[in-house]
């Protein structure tokens, strides 16, 4: 039992030193200095490194969990790899979409910690624009009272006008009658299933719009 549990956890490191290889190659951390960092460069060493996975793939060595995952993870590489090289040229381009995740998971935090309930698609038909608006500006480092500061300015009318267009937005957004487009119709007509989806939903304008 012991020695097949050993041979399993074996199996598992291999597998997972996959996956490091290639983080290691993505974040650009083999280079010593950032100007070497470059798509082309990326792209070279990924491809070199991915040449190796396919031909251990080949020998025949594996055992059959092995086998089954290498072949996934060469076909997952195969798909992403049009995508993979294409921010190092780019100055500020995140290389990864980490951050956004963390900002959206920020947005559902603050709604569920104020309503107490789980689910928010409700909650972004109403506010979407303006309690993404808030947390960006919550975010930074003197958001809030860069944003008190910016509120004071508003002017009245215009404040009573966004109020009215708002219930406006919430009325038309509550009588939409859903955001998904059915199964059948993407499948069959893509463009106008899509397009649909989108004549349902209603934006409203910010505090700060023109």
């Amino acid at each position: 039992m012991c020695h097949r549990w050993d041979s399993r956890m074996e199996q598992v490191k291999r597998m997972r030193a996959w996956v490091l290889s290639a983080e290691h190659i993505l974040d650009g951390s083999w280079a010593s200095r950032k100007e070497e960092v470059t798509n082309q460069q990326v792209g070279q060493r990924f491809d070199v490194w991915y040449q190796e996975l396919q031909a251990l793939a080949r020998t025949g060595t594996l055992s059959q969990d092995e086998q089954q995952y290498l072949d996934h993870f060469l076909k997952v590489l195969t798909n992403l790899r049009p995508g993979l090289m294409r921010c190092y040229d780019i100055a500020g381009f995140p290389r990864t979409n980490n951050d956004m995740e963390g900002y959206i998971c920020a947005i559902k935090t603050r709604y569920r910690r104020i309503s107490g309930r789980k689910n928010w698609n409700a909650y972004l038909l109403r506010y979407g624009s303006r309690v993404a608006y808030y947390e960006w500006w919550a975010r930074e480092g003197e958001g809030k009272k860069k944003l008190d500061s910016k509120l004071r300015l508003v002017d009245r009318d215009r404040w009573r006008q966004l109020r009215r267009d708002t219930c406006r937005c919430r009325s038309r957004a509550a009588q939409a009658p859903s955001l998904s487009p059915p199964t059948s119709r993407l499948s069959r007509r893509p463009r106008d299933a899509l397009g649909a989806s989108r004549s349902d939903v209603t934006i409203a304008p910010t505090v700060f719009s023109r």
